[in-house]
């Protein structure tokens, strides 16, 4: 039977006992995504609360992490999904997202909606990727897609 979250606090718990597991055992996010055979972008924020995990994807990432079978259980409820408190985000990381948006959102927008029509892109049916790729410059660039479904608006 397939279960849901109303209250975030068992995820954020579950959360900061994995993360303190995964530093412990000295894995890394790929190797939680290689066990559970899952991208790992999907299984970080599976294991950050943010999205369930398959029953057999939930078992190989408790195990890694020693984690019981409560664990295992609660890796497979939907939860409450959202992990950013309301205002701006202090982290460093965090705010550099918000600030792209702030200064590239309504450029995204409005080439979305030229190329598409009226609608959204789905943070549901989405993929995300994170590489790091040599900067012809020096040092090193983030390259970071995020590739969704576009869900045209429809009249009513």
């Amino acid at each position: 039977m397939v279960h849901a979250q109303f209250d975030p606090a068992a995820r954020q718990g579950l959360a900061i006992a994995a993360v303190d597991a995964k530093i412990r055992r000295d894995l890394s996010w790929q190797q939680m995504a290689d066990a559970a055979g899952l991208s790992v972008a999907f299984v970080t924020a599976a294991v950050l609360g943010q999205h369930p995990l398959p029953e057999a994807a939930a078992k190989a990432v408790a195990e890694l992490l020693g984690l019981d079978d409560d664990a295992v259980l609660l890796l497979q409820t939907i939860p409450t999904r959202g992990s950013i408190d309301g205002g701006i985000p202090t982290d460093p990381t965090i705010y550099r997202f918000h600030e792209m948006l702030q200064v590239y959102g309504t450029t995204l927008k409005a080439l979305v909606h030229e190329q598409f029509g009226d609608g959204i892109i789905s943070a549901i049916n989405f993929k995300l990727d994170v590489k790091k790729v040599a900067d012809p410059e020096g040092g090193e660039r983030a390259v970071i897609t995020l590739d969704g479904k576009y869900l045209p608006a429809k009249p009513f």
